[in-house]
């Protein structure tokens, strides 16, 4: 949520903020006012309205699973996600990122990034919705021959979508900010070869 908007290095100063504040744990968040809780995540921006969004989050946490990242984890996934989407301020790419990074839940994060730079290959025309997308990636990435293969040859804990879902977006996004930019770098691209759009209108 610290994230929206904002570069990676302000949501670095707000959460310094909150640890310095003893502010970290979900019950000293759920103790704190958002008044409060705003001036001191103040550096990541949007801050009263951040603030608000995040004590939303950590109420629904504490009240409906105690603050135990492990009940949370053991709910059955597409139930939690609705649960997670009916929390004001959050919405499905904030939902996914919680399930797939925080809980470790096979479900694929969409972005900007993955609309941009897969309607620019030829893959998705880009007005697809957020959820045709990430079931689009959710089955590509699950057929069993691939996954046999990463198991086979790479070394990970855990569930091998979790891991691939994860490695996936990580490149998508890394893609997306060194290459495939809102105005894009084509001729240092690694998917230039692939790529059909080759510098035409901007997406």
């Amino acid at each position: 949520m610290l994230t929206q908007q904002t570069a990676w290095r302000n949501v670095e100063k707000a959460i310094s903020n909150l640890k310095s504040e003893n502010k970290l744990s979900p019950y000293e968040i759920y103790r704190t006012s958002c008044k409060e809780l705003a001036e001191i995540i103040k550096p990541a921006g949007f801050y009263n309205l951040k603030a608000c969004r995040l004590k939303e989050f950590v109420r629904f946490f504490v009240e409906k699973y105690g603050a135990d990242e492990r009940k949370m984890a053991d709910a059955e996934t597409l139930k939690l996600r609705e649960e997670l989407l009916s929390v004001r301020g959050i919405g499905k790419e904030t939902a996914d990122s919680i399930l797939l990074y925080a809980l470790n839940k096979p479900v694929f994060v969409t972005d900007a990034y993955t609309k941009r730079i897969y309607s620019r290959l030829g893959v998705i025309c880009g007005k697809e919705t957020y959820d045709e997308v990430r079931k689009l990636f959710e089955s590509a990435l699950s057929d069993e021959k691939f996954l046999n293969y990463i198991e086979n040859n790479f070394d990970f804990e855990g569930d091998v979508r979790v891991y691939v879902f994860k490695e996936m977006h990580a490149l998508i996004v890394k893609e997306g900010k060194e290459f495939c930019k809102k105005k894009p770098v084509c001729k240092v691209c690694p998917l230039k070869q692939m790529c059909v759009w080759k510098g035409g209108e901007v997406r």
